[in-house]
């Protein structure tokens, strides 16, 4: 479950709010001014988070220099192709 609670609240919670996340596996989203601005999780799922966002850094990286000799608008349309070629299979 996802709740979310503005900053006072959690500071005032932290305890609690830990124990939802450690043994219920919850995750909180923490508002400041109404606005989202951190997020608790659970430690293993921020590990595969940080997991899944080394290997998507790694791919931009590498389509970025397969398309390096290619102007910006003519690289985007042959990747808009791929995926919409891809999509249809």
């Amino acid at each position: 479950m996802i709740n979310e609670v503005n900053a006072v609240n959690f500071r005032q919670n932290l305890g609690e709010m830990l124990n939802q996340v450690q043994y219920r596996n919850d995750s909180i989203v923490i508002n400041k001014d109404g606005k989202p601005v951190a997020a608790l999780v659970d430690a293993e799922l921020f590990s595969r988070i940080r997991r899944m966002r080394d290997r998507f850094d790694a791919l931009t990286t590498r389509i970025a220099e397969g398309y390096a000799g290619l102007p910006e608008a003519e690289g985007m349309s042959e990747i808009d192709a791929l995926v919409a070629a891809e999509r249809k299979r």
